[in-house]
Formats: C-alpha cells, structure tokens, sequence
C-alpha cells in the first residue's frame, strides 16, 4: 500500500507541519471528532480534524518528492499520484471549502493541476455529512519534483468562533 506522503494529516500534532496561507477570523483550530454540531466520521481511527473560522483560512503542504527518496528516474515514468480530502460542516452553518493540489517541477512551477470548484455546504440542504474528494493524476509529463496540497474554508454566516469548514484524513499518494 502507497503510504500518505503528507505530515499530520487529521490535526494530531495540531497544525505542525501545515503552512498556514490564511488565517482569517479566529483562524485555523483542531478540534475533536465529531465536534459540536458534527457528525461522526467513516473511520473510527480518525480522532480530530482541523476546522476555519468566519474568514478564509487555508493551509499548505509542499511536499518534497526528492526527500521523500523518490529518484527523478522514477517520477520521470509519471506515476500516477492519488490525492483524497474529507470536508464537512456543521448542522447549524453552512460553509465554504476548496482544494487546490498543483503537480511542481524543479522550478516550483505548474506541471497540472486539480483545483475542482469552490463547494459551498448548506445544512438547510444537505445533510453536512462528512464527504470524499478523491482525484488521481496520470499522463502529465516529466519533471515533477514537488507536489504542493492546500486546502481550507470559511462559514458563511460570519459567526464568531469554529463555524467553518471541518477537513481530516487529507491524502497524497503515488503508485509506484
């Protein structure tokens, strides 16, 4: 099995190892799974996720493919790379989430990109369950060396405090 190449995935270690792009509100938290207002989650092992505030909050991982003993030989053959999200909101306020994970070359330039549309969460029209985003990348040429994964959200009621997006159980793989 392809391990997680991302540190920290579900808030165990608070916000180690995730670059905080934005910050707004009361900025990024961890809290405890299911949370107020939350709903349990598919993995009885994931015990937190990370939840936004009432302004946009994003946070950042490049991960260095190098470092992470890949040869370029290797990621010359385009492997495929797997990367998966989990979001929720609250069943009292809604929330807004978005993904954005690039494929990065030497350059830290864009080889591809999967940046699917903004996804806004109503609880007065879904059930705020939690949700997969899973996407796998093949075919896009040599040259990756880094793969950069941000993620984040804000609530859309512009309430004080945690009200925002909740994300856990973030992914990046490759199939090698």
């Amino acid at each position: 099995m392809s391990r997680n190449l991302l540190r920290n995935p579900c808030g165990e270690e608070d916000l180690e190892f995730w670059e905080l792009m934005e910050n707004g509100g009361n900025g990024w938290t961890v809290e405890d799974m299911p949370g107020d207002c939350g709903h349990d989650f598919y993995n009885d092992e994931v015990k937190k996720y990370f939840a936004t505030s009432f302004e946009w909050c994003s946070k950042k991982q490049v991960i260095n493919l190098l470092e992470e003993d890949y040869s370029t030989e290797k990621l010359d053959t385009q492997p495929e790379v797997t990367v998966e999200d989990w979001y929720s909101s609250r069943t009292d306020c809604g929330c807004e989430y978005q993904l954005a994970v690039y494929l990065l070359n030497d350059n830290h330039e864009v080889i591809q990109e999967f940046k699917p549309e903004l996804v806004v969460l109503d609880p007065e029209k879904d059930d705020c369950s939690w949700q997969q985003i899973k996407y796998t990348f093949s075919v896009y040429g040599p040259g990756m060396r880094f793969i950069s994964f941000e993620h984040g959200g804000k609530d859309i009621k512009y309430w004080d405090g945690w009200f925002g997006v909740r994300v856990t159980g973030s992914s990046v793989t490759i199939n090698l």
